[in-house]
């Protein structure tokens, strides 16, 4: 058999996906690219890699043995290219991070300084919801993850780096704007604009009210922070948001943070990794990096 690696990198991508399309959108090729690598591998093992089961696509047992030495091959090319940019020293090559969405406010802040100290370090960023997180890290999609609440999870290693502080917010010129020690008890009467279920910040909400007796019926779910601030500034409501948001709305008083007893809640961002997980040098700079100069290159206690 003379498969390629690129191949292999190809054919993994499908197994995982369980899709010629996403595994194309995820490594930049077409579709029908993608396809032909596929059925050229086929070629080469004599058998059949993948099956079709109503309009799903599934591997077979060729094609199940075939993942598994996929894994392996391609894990270890990676690990012997990062054995060798480790003996020359050099940060570079690719970076592979997947982050919770409200991140956004600060870890693009982040990777620009450093990628102007190491310019030869290809990142790769992807924001999603806490739940699909969960699941590249599960899945080992990447070299770490970031996000603010942890799973019960004695097999990963944590890496606390920053305060995620929520607050709970308010249109500028809402009722509630200038009054002080507002009872957590007369906040729930409000109109709320929530995070799906299954968001950090909904959940650490959704702890505090429990452990006072208290719940909260959504006027409007919705599925990131940004459509949350904009609903708020729009008078839909009240929001629990991360502080690391909402400094251009209060500085223009679109949004005002209320003063209500239970609040700051100060949580913590997280570095997350599966033990055993071998960081590649341009993991591991980036990752000391965000632990000791994080705080000082975003500057949020000024």
């Amino acid at each position: 058999m003379h498969f390629t690696l690129q191949q292999l990198k190809l054919f993994e991508a499908v197994a995982r996906n369980a899709s010629y399309t996403r595994a194309a959108e995820q490594l930049n090729l077409t579709q029908p690219a993608v396809y032909i690598q596929i059925k050229r591998l086929e070629e080469q093992v004599g058998l059949p890699l993948f099956e079709m089961v109503g309009k799903k696509i599934f591997p077979t047992v060729a094609g199940k043995t075939m993942y598994q030495a996929s894994c392996d091959i391609l894990a270890r090319v990676a690990e012997l290219k990062d054995s060798v940019e480790s003996l020359k020293g050099e940060v570079k090559g690719p970076l592979q991070l997947s982050v919770v969405t409200t991140s956004k406010y600060f870890m693009p802040h982040l990777l620009g300084t450093f990628l102007t100290r190491y310019p030869d370090v290809e990142p790769k960023l992807v924001f999603t919801n806490r739940a699909k997180v969960l699941q590249r890290l599960q899945n080992n999609e990447d070299d770490f993850v970031v996000m603010g609440q942890i799973p019960d999870d004695r097999n990963l290693v944590t890496y606390p780096f920053l305060e995620n502080i929520l607050v709970p917010v308010a249109h500028f010129d809402h009722p509630m704007a200038k009054q002080k020690k507002i009872p957590l008890e007369t906040i729930v009467k409000e109109r709320f604009l929530l995070r799906e279920m299954g968001s950090g910040t909904r959940q650490v909400f959704d702890r505090l009210l429990e452990q006072k007796g208290l719940k909260v019926e959504p006027y409007m779910e919705l599925g990131s922070s940004e459509a949350i601030k904009q609903g708020v500034m729009a008078g839909l409501g009240l929001a629990v948001l991360s502080l690391h948001s909402l400094r251009l709305e209060q500085a223009a008083k679109k949004l005002v943070v209320l003063d209500v007893e239970g609040f700051p809640i100060k949580r913590r961002w997280y570095a997350v990794h599966s033990e055993g997980k071998k960081l590649s040098l341009a993991a591991r700079t980036f990752l000391d990096f965000i632990l000791t100069e994080s705080k000082q290159i975003l500057d949020f206690d000024r």
